[in-house]
């Protein structure tokens, strides 16, 4: 399609996934990557001139102006910022430390927040483009022993749908997918009866995969959802747990 496409945790799992989607479809990536540049690596020789690679830890505030600068550097235009790095975190409530808490907020929240602030005056000035956020099922409903990672999932929902209002007359639209149990490395620890579970929990029967994920993506972000802003697409293949 020609668009350009800035994806965070891009070097595996749904972030990895959605770059592949995106660039199968024609469009210009940005895959960002922390602690694996392997897989965007092996991106960039499938897809030269298309697909491009950069790694920061956007688990630290500082990162963000030199990788916003390097967008503008890249690109003469991001039409679209597809905000998923994160990751897990299975543990009690009582047992969290404050750096624990203040190390997934500056990742899932304050790190999306900051980068969109960066990109977003471009968009706004062209009256087009897009914020797509990662969230997750546990944003909606809670999690026990989840409950740090459920919080600033929720944060990232409220984001989602206040930007959304707030942007839509000049033309960007906000929308973000809320994941269930999918089948990548935030899974590994789950033992085979885990997997069975939830399995059984799911109305379709399976857990899903990055593939279903980046689908939804890439779906939010085609022509065909020109209509849809302030929407929080579960991905869960109906959940029941």
């Amino acid at each position: 399609m020609d668009r350009t496409i800035v994806i965070t945790g891009a070097s595996r799992g749904i972030g990895l996934a959605t770059a592949e989607a995106f660039l199968a479809a024609g469009d210009r990536v940005l895959a960002l990557y922390h602690r694996h540049p392997e897989p965007v690596e092996a991106l960039i020789a499938r897809y030269p001139g298309r697909a491009f690679g950069y790694g920061c830890d956007l688990a630290k505030r500082e990162s963000i102006a030199p990788l916003a600068a390097y967008c503008h550097s890249l690109f003469p235009q991001v039409d679209i910022l597809v905000n998923n790095a994160g990751i897990a975190r299975q543990q009690l409530f009582v047992d969290m430390t404050a750096e624990e808490w203040d190390g997934l907020w500056q990742l899932h929240v304050t790190a999306p927040i900051l980068l969109t602030q960066a990109l977003l005056p471009a968009m706004l000035s062209r009256g087009q483009g897009q914020i797509i956020n990662v969230s997750s099922i546990w944003g909606r409903e809670g999690a026990s022993c989840e409950v740090a990672y459920s919080c600033v999932k929720a944060a990232v929902i409220g984001f989602t749908q206040a930007l959304a209002k707030e942007v839509g007359l000049m033309g960007v639209r906000v929308n973000a997918v809320a994941p269930g149990v999918i089948d990548t490395d935030m899974c590994a620890h789950l033992t085979a009866d885990d997997r069975r579970a939830l399995a059984e929990q799911t109305a379709l029967g399976r857990l899903g995969t990055a593939q279903d994920v980046a689908g939804a993506i890439v779906m939010l972000a085609s022509p065909q959802a020109a209509y849809i802003t302030g929407t929080v697409l579960p991905v869960d293949g109906c959940f029941m747990g």
